[in-house]
């Protein structure tokens, strides 16, 4: 059954309706919503192993792969009754109910939505507290050849086998490679970082040329083996995931001997449904090949018996126990190296300087909207959102007349004066109703700011 505006897909026993299906997503490749959706309906026994039970952040791309996404971890308030959800609690202390998807139907109700690639955590429906996989995401720097990355990729295969482990190589669908290591759920999701600290440290020792572990961009080179994927509430597309790129590549499952002559290139839209009819899925076996994290944490004990303590964890974490200096070493130098304390300067140009560097960077009517505004900022001004602690981000509810929203506010404190980006105007946020064709509901008319302290909703 097809319209205009709607298609009817039957999957796992259900109709699921694809609005606009005619919609351009990859406007250079010229393939639509509809095609998109055709093509998770054709591989859908790999892309669901790959998500299959967990909790998944919906990365919607409501105007196509060029257009801005945003991330919405909460699923929508209304949804349909098959469709599953679970409670998850983030380091920050909030929670949210996220979509689990264990079928076609919800599979196509997500992509519906504009998810484009597949973000599920590394962990279970049934167990939140335990990932049940580590993944080792190899991440070039610029001007890196696709060649290094290969070569880091059979490095990080080996170390695996010889902790006896097995990694499953996938293309990122981009320019790297990521390799998935199915694990016993034994393990907590520090202990899986620290086990994925210790691969990376090993496999810099074996190829110190091409293969880095180092955090800050400064000091990295060759191949970043981002082992903080592996810290609670981190994603990464999974496999058989179409990505955002001009000609939809897809996250593709291979064999080991096929990563050294491998094309990321060869794998889209068009030309991965016809591997895996004629192929099936290279990561078929991932689910009964789970290991044991215990020799991988041996090293990891060992390296810091040698001296190696923990490494930097993500900015939108709180400072742990052991972790290094948080100020990116271009910063510590900057700084040492500034003949006058800002302090100095503020006072001799007469200003006050703030205890409290306080700037607005999104408002919104829901939570969830203007949580997203704050995700747009980092992308904006990712040198100083790197700076940032999770106590420097202020979430408020602001009450109007006839209104009530939510505003964030960041706490600059940590940010070098001089590297402090200008206030901005409020961002006004994605519009959530964009392209929905249903009716929306009444919005709560505006009100005027007044001389006696009234607030203007947005």
């Amino acid at each position: 059954m097809a319209t205009a505006k709607q298609t009817v897909l039957e999957a796992a026993g259900r109709e699921v309706v694809i609005t606009n299906p005619e919609k351009i997503f990859f406007p250079q490749a010229g393939y639509t919503k509809l095609d998109l959706a055709r093509y998770y309906a054709a591989v859908a026994d790999g892309a669901l192993r790959g998500i299959a039970a967990r909790p998944i952040v919906l990365k919607r791309y409501v105007n196509g792969a060029e257009g801005e996404p945003f991330f919405q971890k909460r699923a929508p308030e209304k949804h349909p009754e098959w469709v599953e959800t679970v409670e998850l609690r983030f380091p920050s202390g909030r929670v949210a109910r996220e979509i689990v998807v264990r079928d076609l139907a919800q599979l196509l109700w997500i992509i519906n939505l504009g998810c484009i690639d597949l973000n599920p955590h590394p962990v279970r429906a049934r167990d939140l507290d335990h990932p049940d996989e580590l993944r080792v995401d190899l991440d070039p720097g610029p001007g890196v050849s696709f060649d290094d990355v290969r070569r880091v990729a059979l490095i990080v295969r080996d170390v695996l086998e010889e902790h006896g482990l097995r990694g499953w190589p996938k293309t990122s669908g981009s320019r790297g490679i990521h390799v998935n290591v199915r694990i016993e759920q034994r393990w907590s999701f520090d202990q899986v970082r620290r086990a994925a600290l210790a691969l990376a440290r090993e496999v810099e020792r074996r190829a110190p040329q091409i293969a880095t572990s180092k955090w800050w961009k400064e000091e990295r080179h060759g191949v970043f083996i981002d082992y903080n994927q592996n810290a609670k509430d981190r994603t990464v597309a999974s496999a058989w995931s179409v990505r955002p790129t001009p000609d939809a590549r897809v996250s593709m499952p291979l064999e080991w001997d096929e990563v050294p002559d491998c094309d990321p290139a060869a794998f889209t839209l068009v030309t991965a449904p016809r591997r895996f009819a004629d192929r099936g899925d290279a990561s078929a076996g991932i689910d009964e090949a789970a290991g044991s994290l215990e020799r991988l944490l041996e090293l990891s004990a060992a390296q810091e018996a040698a001296g190696q303590g923990d490494a930097a964890w993500p900015p939108n974490y709180r400072k742990q126990t052991g972790e290094p200096p948080r100020v990116a070493p271009s910063r510590r130098k900057a700084a040492s190296a500034t003949k006058k304390p800002a302090s100095a300067t503020n006072k001799a140009a007469g200003r006050r300087q703030s205890s409290q560097p306080l700037i607005t960077i999104a408002r919104a009517e829901h939570k969830e909207d203007a949580l997203a505004g704050l995700e747009r900022w980092k992308a904006r001004h990712p040198e100083a959102a790197a700076l940032l602690q999770i106590d420097d981000v202020l979430i408020d509810t602001m009450r109007g007349r006839s209104s009530t929203w939510t505003r964030i506010r960041l706490n600059l404190r940590h940010v070098p004066e001089d590297e402090r980006p200008a206030e901005e105007a409020p961002d006004p946020d994605y519009d959530p109703w964009r392209g929905y064709e249903g009716p929306r509901p009444p919005r709560a008319p505006k009100t005027r700011s007044s001389s006696k302290g009234g607030v203007t909703s947005n």
